[in-house]
């Protein structure tokens, strides 16, 4: 059997939005919903801590995290790629 294990962890992409704890990020993942009643497209947004073992993410930057293990507290995600690079103003 060569046949490729799907992971069952949940993925998200979001902006980093704070860089300044030791390998932890902080991501901010925005969702567009219908709202229930109205019908309007609504942006929902969610922050969480992101463990980032090596300090590679910075502000702005777009990352993708995998749910994992409790390895804090407040963290049980695991920064795993970078989507895309911050902009340099």
């Amino acid at each position: 059997m060569t046949e490729a294990k799907t992971s069952l962890k949940r993925t998200l992409v979001g902006k980093v939005v704070s860089d300044k704890r030791a390998k932890t990020v902080t991501v901010l993942v925005e969702r567009r919903v219908k709202h229930p009643i109205y019908g309007k497209i609504v942006a929902k947004s969610s922050k969480y801590h992101a463990h980032d073992a090596n300090g590679e993410f910075h502000l702005g930057d777009v990352i993708e995290i995998t749910e994992s293990r409790p390895i804090s507290k407040t963290k049980n995600w695991v920064a795993t790629r970078l989507v895309q690079k911050a902009a340099m103003v």
